[in-house]
């Protein structure tokens, strides 16, 4: 078993503020802090932190050799990264307040220029079993997922940020579509009936998550775990990387549900989005003080 993640890697300019500025306002940062961060490459660590052998497709400019580095320290593959001569790496402007909510803007830059001839030749090999992660941050998704789709690999979808046009586009290839309460909300307005996947994952921060099992109409429900939060960016990938791993490794969708929620857990109390995500140590370690 192995996971795959079709995935955006950014780099994180993050600034500390007491409030988020509101338009036309202007505000002095506290703090600023660089970092690795991208829905995809915070998967990718999350995926090989929680111990499943991950291989990350995407692409970077050439000047930023540190954050393959990064990425391959934490335990993931980084071989099919590309490097584009003509791109800047993907980069996100992060404002976080004092309460921990945060406003976000990126620049997608080489995550939207991936080749996706190269993509379908490398995911020619993942084998049945295996699983795809995309999200809403780079090209190629549909093209990835009808390959995996094609090899019998699950494919996991973060329809983030939400785009309906792209969800719709995909949907008939994805096994398991994961979305944040916002997300769900504009899920359910913009398509109607059926949703052609076999599960539905919703994350709902602070009121905990459930898994929707579309084909036995069949609903998990996991209550989140209390703790003092300093940054909320990056809790969803956090999620969805552990519920990916311990899907992957054959555990089912209740413990899924909570280790992932105790890793988004730990992941919160620290600064930073890929920088902060906890090891499988630290959250089993966390999950034995916890009730069950």
């Amino acid at each position: 078993m192995a996971i795959w993640n079709l995935g955006s890697i950014n780099i994180d300019h993050v600034y500390r503020m007491q409030s988020l500025p509101r338009p036309g306002e202007t505000l002095a940062a506290l703090d600023f802090s660089m970092g690795l961060g991208g829905k995809g490459a915070n998967q990718s660590i999350a995926t090989a932190r929680a111990g499943a052998v991950t291989h990350h497709l995407g692409a970077l400019g050439t000047t930023d050799d540190w954050v393959v580095e990064r990425l391959a320290a934490a335990g993931v593959g980084t071989d099919h990264i590309a490097r584009l001569a003509d791109q800047v790496t993907g980069h996100a402007i992060i404002l976080v307040d004092a309460d921990a909510e945060n406003a976000i803007v990126i620049h997608p830059g080489a995550n939207r220029a991936i080749d996706e001839d190269a993509l379908a030749g490398t995911l020619a090999t993942i084998d049945h079993g295996d699983t795809l992660l995309i999200q809403n941050e780079t090209n190629g998704q549909v093209a990835a997922a009808q390959a995996a789709q094609s090899r019998g690999a699950r494919v996991v979808y973060s329809a983030a940020p939400f785009d309906l046009d792209a969800v719709r586009a995909i949907l008939p290839h994805v096994s398991i579509l994961a979305v944040n309460a916002g997300e769900a909300e504009q899920l359910f307005a913009g398509i109607h009936g059926d949703l052609p996947v076999q599960g539905l994952l919703i994350t709902k921060g602070a009121e905990g998550a459930e898994y929707r099992d579309l084909h036995t109409d069949q609903t998990c429900r996991q209550l989140s775990f209390k703790v003092e939060p300093v940054d909320t960016t990056g809790a969803g990938d956090t999620f969805a990387g552990f519920f990916a791993a311990a899907l992957d490794e054959g555990q089912d969708v209740a413990k899924a549900l909570r280790l992932a929620s105790a890793a988004a857990a730990l992941q919160v109390t620290r600064p930073g989005a890929g920088d902060a995500i906890p090891s499988r140590a630290e959250v089993e370690a966390f999950l034995a003080d916890q009730p069950i």
